[in-house]
């Protein structure tokens, strides 16, 4: 089964309102430079996608020049998230998605080690049946999840940001007696702590902004 949808949820890169956890680390202009090659770099591991189209997720809205940049040298569609808070906004993206797809997988730009092959596995295991698959994270959240078919109950209520958000939606799983896989857990990159785990990307960071060691 082809023909399915990845979802790309970002925020537009503006200094002092987006990684606003890391500029204690990075300053307002480090932290707003890392989120945009971040969200370059997830692009790039979908890039060479044959099974999926691939959608990126604004916010505030898709008229900042970084997206179109991202539409240009991406080739992805630009579609403005919809939703009072993250709940809200990652149900609306994917009831629209599965209106019109077999399967979609949404993902954010936290996760630096993410690979097409993580994308490729998620994809194997939405095309073997399965109702879900989620990446998890050591901090207690997911960097994914792909979905066949979806539920509200997936997404509210849930206290986005903690370190409880898989275990809530891994309860809700089972409550609704769906078949669901795990991809392998990875770190994200919200806080300044979490750039230990990432030494070649603080390489990169180097010549552009000043780091200062992580509390």
């Amino acid at each position: 089964m082809t023909g399915g949808k990845v979802l790309v949820f970002a925020r537009a890169p503006v200094p002092g309102e987006t990684k606003t956890r890391l500029i204690p680390a990075l300053g307002a202009e480090g932290a707003a430079t890392l989120h945009a090659l971040l969200i370059e770099r997830t692009l790039l591991a979908l890039a060479d996608l044959q099974s999926a189209s691939v959608e990126l997720l604004c916010t505030p809205g898709t008229e900042q020049a970084f997206f179109h940049h991202c539409r240009e040298k991406f080739g992805c569609t630009l579609k403005q998230q919809q939703g009072a808070d993250l709940g809200s906004r990652m149900a609306s993206a994917l009831e629209s998605a599965l209106a019109d797809a077999p399967w979609a997988i949404l993902l954010g730009t936290d996760c630096p080690d993410l690979h097409a092959r993580d994308i490729q596995e998620a994809i194997a295991a939405l095309n073997r049946g399965n109702d879900a698959v989620v990446g998890p994270a050591h901090d207690g959240g997911y960097y994914l999840i792909g979905l066949r078919q979806t539920s509200p109950q997936l997404f509210s209520d849930i206290p986005w940001g903690s370190g409880s958000v898989w275990r809530l939606t891994r309860e809700r799983l089972e409550q609704l007696g769906w078949r669901y896989s795990l991809l392998r857990a990875q770190h994200d990159l919200d806080r300044p702590g979490d750039l230990q785990h990432f030494p070649r990307l603080r390489e990169q960071l180097r010549d552009a902004v000043r780091l200062r060691d992580p509390q």
